[in-house]
């Protein structure tokens, strides 16, 4: 059993330039397990808070007077991490610690645990398999809150390399059809300044409709085959354009607001007309009437719970009681602890909810979520697409297909 021997958090920068909390785990007296806890610029009024009352220094010293708790712990085992952290901290959120310290600290000490014990992070958090690849989702164009006023009211358009036979491949597919797209907003707009947003999508001074249009046409140029080689998704980020008084969705960089109807018929055209594999946040995180409007009428779309399910077991119950998706976003530090997540990924699992693993736009050069996709059977991970955080998740990817030739653990295939 790998035992919690010391413990080290300190204030670091995230890619944003702002500050978060980075957790060192020594097990054994020897073996280090490192996490820095991300941050999102779209965040479900649900999730679990980052920092004690938004203050970071507080938060850390708040988890320095309990390192002692932790000492003589099991950190393999992530239930009995949950547990410490649940009784310094009794609240339901986890608001009286923070959720940077919970997620730095319990994906710290899995991967302390992962290295005392000489197993990959994936294999230990998961020991049956079959661990099959997730079909990497690249970030290409977008506006909304990880961009700039100018950019369009959707968050992102997402390529998903579904004719790639092997990672190395969809990633190359991914990437090529960004760098089509820069060719396309140079015709577009001779003063397009190769802005990009939080995740390396570009920010373009486009409205919704030339945003989605212009990355269809970009896969074209690339000599594939939109829904054959590649399919296209969109993350609407609905909330963000809510306006809880008025009732609409306010799409206020291009100027025009929709009702419920109209929103459930914009989403659902986009779907339509571009033979969308994914549609995350179509409407604001607590209409789940709506969302199951979309899900049963979009079979072959994966209509995605994000803001709307913050990777809460509670939330992706009452969604299940509505039909309300038929896949769900997991990000850790939404849901608090590595525990908690995984139990929210059982949860999705049994109720055949497909998972889609996910960073955030304020990210470290962290790697983990890339063993997180693999073992949870997750369907596809969001990375964005370009930057040395976002890349970090994808070259891991690349160096986890090399356990295939080495221990057979992996199914080269997708998931």
């Amino acid at each position: 059993m790998p035992v919690i021997s010391s413990l080290k958090g300190r204030i670091v920068f995230n890619s944003r330039g702002s500050k978060s909390i980075e957790i060192d785990v020594i097990t054994d007296k020897k073996f280090l397990g490192r996490a820095c806890a991300p941050s999102g610029a779209s965040v479900g009024s649900h999730e679990v808070p980052s920092f004690i009352d938004n203050d970071p220094e507080l938060t850390l010293q708040t988890f320095v007077s309990n390192m002692h708790k932790f000492i003589g712990a099991d950190a393999s085992n992530p239930i009995s991490i949950s547990e410490i952290l649940k009784s310094i901290d009794t609240s339901n959120d986890f608001s009286r610690i923070g959720g940077a310290v919970t997620y730095g600290l319990s994906i710290a000490a899995a991967a302390s645990a992962s290295a005392s014990l000489n197993v990959p992070l994936f294999a230990m958090l998961n020991k049956k398999g079959p661990y099959r690849f997730p079909y990497p989702l690249g970030n290409i164009l977008g506006g909304g809150s990880h961009a700039g006023p100018g950019t369009p009211d959707i968050q992102e358009v997402l390529v998903c390399p579904l004719g790639a036979k092997n990672i190395m491949e969809a990633l190359q597919m991914n990437f090529n059809i960004h760098k089509e797209v820069r060719v396309l907003l140079e015709k577009i707009d001779k003063k397009f300044t190769y802005g990009r947003g939080d995740e390396g999508a570009w920010a373009p001074n486009l409205n919704n409709d030339e945003a989605v249009s212009t990355v269809a046409q970009a896969v074209e140029n690339s000599g594939l085959k939109l829904r054959k080689d590649i399919a296209l998704g969109i993350d609407f980020a609905s909330s963000s354009m809510w306006d809880s008084k008025r009732k609409l969705y306010d799409y206020s960089r291009q100027g025009l607001v929709r009702n419920t109807e109209e929103q459930i018929n914009f989403v659902e055209d986009l779907i339509k007309n571009y033979h969308l594999i994914y549609a995350e946040d179509p409407v604001n995180e607590d209409d789940f009437e709506s969302m199951a409007i979309i899900t049963k009428r979009n079979k072959n779309c994966y209509v995605t719970g994000d803001d709307m399910l913050v990777t809460s077991a509670v939330r992706i119950s009452e969604a299940c009681k509505n039909g309300a998706c038929n896949a769900a976003i997991l990000k850790v530090n939404q849901a608090g602890t590595l525990y908690n997540a995984l139990d929210f990924a059982d949860k999705c699992t049994k109720n055949d909810i497909k998972i889609i693993t996910s960073h955030r736009s304020g990210e470290s050069v962290d790697a983990h979520i890339s063993h997180i996709a693999l073992s949870t059977s997750s369907k596809m991970i969001k990375t964005g697409v370009v930057g040395g955080e976002r890349v970090s998740k994808l070259n891991e990817l690349l160096r986890l297909s090399e356990y295939d030739l080495i221990k057979g653990m992996i199914d080269l295939s997708f998931n």
